[in-house]
């Protein structure tokens, strides 16, 4: 046999054991992975059913079979092999961070593209990292159609144009407060406090000068944009498919955002002197 056909079998052997590895992951890479996938999905605010769902069908793709258990700040998360002893357990603390519906759908299309196109484990890991780390949203454009939003719920409320006019200029100050906290980290507790703060002395504005006939329409609506119904539907969600501690745990996070809202918007008025019956 020369050296050219040793070569050559040696090269087919390496390029078979690659594609099986590659094929086939291990339950401690699948596992890592998963728990990457899952801290960033429910940490982007998935329902628990949802992200038992994707992780169920990339598990069963990568042919592993995995237990879950979601609690309000942890995944625990156990990865085997069937008919072989492969096993692998990981606990991973949930990113805590604000809610994206364009992260939210990007990392369920993805469990969708792992199954039905046959995505390997690499090429998925790639695709998580992208989706992760670039912020695809323009913050600008999110604070335009917020503060137009909450102006039209005021319409709807019966407000005039003049207090619609000072509902998208309150809502826009508080909004682009409530991102830059964001950026710093801030508590989300505080971020709530001192927005709804903002946004009522100047929704409340109407009340000192009086050329709209709608100003107590103006300072109810001004604090709207924060009001936390998805994590008040999560819950409800999470509370029908039995996960009762992180349906829980949801709405008494939404109860304390929302007490958080209310003190700010009533020191506001206080501040204003505008009374609140």
């Amino acid at each position: 046999m020369t050296n050219t056909t040793i070569n050559a079998a040696a090269s087919c052997r390496a390029t078979a054991f690659t594609a099986t590895q590659r094929d086939n992951p291990s339950s401690k890479e699948v596992c890592l992975f998963l728990a990457d996938y899952a801290v960033s999905l429910l940490g982007s605010g998935a329902t628990c059913i949802r992200l038992e769902k994707n992780i169920l069908r990339m598990a069963s793709a990568f042919g592993k079979k995995v237990e879950l258990t979601i609690m309000p700040r942890h995944i625990h998360m156990t990865v085997w092999q069937p008919n072989a002893d492969d096993q692998f357990t990981s606990i991973s603390s949930v990113k805590s961070g604000p809610i994206s519906f364009s992260l939210n759908t990007t990392l369920s299309r993805l469990s969708w593209r792992v199954a039905d196109e046959g995505l390997s484990l690499d090429e998925t890991r790639k695709k998580l990292l992208e989706a992760t780390t670039t912020d695809k949203d323009n913050p600008w454009l999110t604070l335009l159609l917020a503060s137009l939003a909450n102006a039209s719920f005021c319409g709807i409320f019966g407000g005039d144009p003049t207090a619609m006019s000072i509902v998208f200029i309150a809502t826009a100050a508080g909004f682009n407060l409530k991102q830059l906290l964001a950026k710093l980290h801030a508590d989300t507790r505080l971020a709530f406090f001192l927005c709804a703060f903002v946004s009522s002395v100047i929704g409340s504005s109407d009340f000192l000068f009086p050329s709209g006939s709608t100003p107590a329409v103006a300072v109810g609506t001004s604090v709207l944009y924060l009001v936390p119904g998805i994590p008040f539907l999560n819950s409800f969600s999470d509370l029908l498919y039995r996960h009762y501690i992180c349906a829980f745990s949801r709405f008494t996070d939404a109860m304390i955002l929302t007490g958080c809202l209310s003190l700010g918007l009533c020191l506001g008025m206080k501040l204003m002197n505008v009374g609140m019956f």
